[in-house]
């Protein structure tokens, strides 16, 4: 099973951190006069999901060692993100990204329960 979570974390941080990316550019190349409040929630949103993208990575390499924290930081960046899309749901539905991050969630945690 660490295989598949090994894997699915990969999935995620390329996912978490390639939309993040994409966001904080678009938010950019829009954005017209100065800083402002609103400029500052978007970038945010692009930030929470390269960090959670950055947690997925080191998760990564935890896992391919054999190391337990692993999988535990799968759960803290997978239950982040599910909740962070249950909050901007209402105008954006991120489908794949819940879906995504539901499934690392459950390999983790299974991962936790059948290993320790």
């Amino acid at each position: 099973m660490a295989s598949g979570l090994l894997m699915a974390a990969l999935v995620a941080s390329i996912w978490a951190i390639g939309n993040g990316v994409l966001h904080d550019a678009f938010v950019l190349a829009r954005h017209e006069g100065p800083y402002t409040r609103e400029l500052l929630r978007l970038l945010m949103d692009g930030h929470i999901l390269i960090t959670c993208g950055v947690v997925y990575v080191v998760a990564y390499f935890l896992i391919k060692q054999g190391n337990a924290l692993g999988p535990w930081l799968c759960c803290i960046a997978a239950a982040s993100l599910i909740v962070y899309c249950a909050m901007i749901f209402p105008f954006l539905k991120s489908f794949g990204t819940v879906v995504i991050n539901v499934v690392v969630l459950g390999m983790a945690v299974f991962e936790l329960i059948t290993d320790h």
